[in-house]
């Protein structure tokens, strides 16, 4: 397994995975449309490792993707229209890109001899993370609207507020937005192709990744981006609802580890495992972190007090299959990890599209 063939490997998470992949004597080609809401002007990011073999197009463009295979031995197939909200409205863009893509991908992959696939999930498949009720775990329902307007943003069930666990693979998929839809639909169609041809396909469930690189002026992107574009602007970050809501935050260079590691693992095949911190912080802290990072002690977040459809409260990580199955253990500490994307931020420049993109969630009815 000497070749490898990122798609969407221009992006974020696929420049640091090249990257990892070249340290550890691989040759990489990317395939990257360069979409111009993540890379604006459509040119080659100069991040991308100069030893990259680059390969401009389209992932839902057969003939493309079917020279972009030629030699190669494994796949990690990034390529992803990605954001919750946009993906609300933009259904037929998200829908083509994400599941139409992933089609046309495995389905050039049926007649060559490429043995291991690996399809980067999400943890927005499992809608509401664990939660405990008293002494019980339970699979909490989807808030509702009237709940949301009234401004009760906790998980409840039978009147009563539901603590927060890390969630395990083992957690019902609860897809409710067309995003966490269609990382669903990826993830199982290539563990089906994987099962029906006999190759090693593995999914891993990435949590909220953060660190440099990230596309600053797509106002879709991971929270921690968005937040460094209004800090860079002198605006506050935007919090929706109270600020309480907990995720896991992973750094980007963990990212990339986990996925050599699970490519290059005889254990992983047919298999989804969660990537990410097993800690869980509140938006509302990671703003302020943010911004004491970045010397702005002078901006706090705006807390809105406002709900988005699709939004989830509580998802975090627990890691324990893919430390139990690949070995896979984080390195790089939140704070080691904030001090670095603070230390890219200061040379970066940021369009800070935030509050028009909210307006367009409005809009469309989309924020309540």
């Amino acid at each position: 397994m000497k070749n490898v063939l990122i798609t969407g490997g221009a992006g974020f998470i696929g420049s640091h995975l090249a990257n990892e992949l070249l340290t550890h004597g691989y040759h990489v080609r990317v395939i990257d449309s360069l979409e111009d809401q993540v890379h604006p002007g459509g040119v080659r990011p100069l991040y991308l490792n100069r030893d990259v073999e680059f390969v401009r197009g389209d992932v839902c463009d057969a003939d493309t993707v079917a020279r972009s295979l030629n030699g190669i031995d494994a796949v990690c197939h990034l390529a992803a229209a990605v954001g919750v909200g946009q993906s609300m409205y933009e259904i037929t863009h998200y829908t083509a890109v994400n599941e139409l893509g992933t089609a046309a991908l495995l389905e050039a992959m049926i007649t060559r001899d490429i043995g291991r696939l690996l399809i980067a999930s999400s943890m927005s498949i499992y809608g509401e993370g664990l939660a405990r009720h008293g002494e019980t775990l339970v699979e909490p329902p989807i808030r509702s609207a009237a709940q949301l307007k009234t401004g009760r943003w906790e998980l409840e069930l039978d009147g009563d507020e539901l603590e927060p666990v890390p969630t395990p693979e083992t957690k019902t998929p609860c897809l409710n937005s067309v995003y966490a839809l269609n990382k669903y639909v990826q993830e199982r169609m290539g563990l089906i192709f994987g099962a029906a041809y006999g190759r090693h396909a593995t999914a891993l469930r990435f949590f909220n990744v953060y660190g440099p690189n990230q596309a600053l002026s797509n106002p879709y992107t991971g929270v921690l981006a968005i937040f460094g574009s209004r800090l860079l602007n002198g605006r506050p970050p935007l919090v929706f609802e109270d600020g309480w809501q907990r995720r896991d935050f992973v750094h980007v260079r963990d990212v990339a580890r986990a996925c050599r590691m699970a490519l290059e693992s005889p254990n992983t095949a047919g298999k989804a495992f969660n990537i990410g911190s097993g800690q869980s912080r509140t938006i509302a802290d990671v703003g302020i972190a943010l911004a004491e990072a970045m010397g702005r002690n002078d901006i706090t977040p705006h807390i809105t007090g406002k709900s988005r459809a699709g939004d989830i409260r509580h998802c975090f990580a627990d890691i324990s299959l893919a430390r139990k199955t690949f070995g896979f253990a984080p390195q790089v500490e939140f704070n080691e990890g904030l001090t670095e994307l603070v230390e890219w931020l200061s040379g970066q420049v940021a369009v800070d599209s935030v509050e028009r993109a909210t307006a367009e969630l409005q809009r469309r009815g989309l924020v309540a």
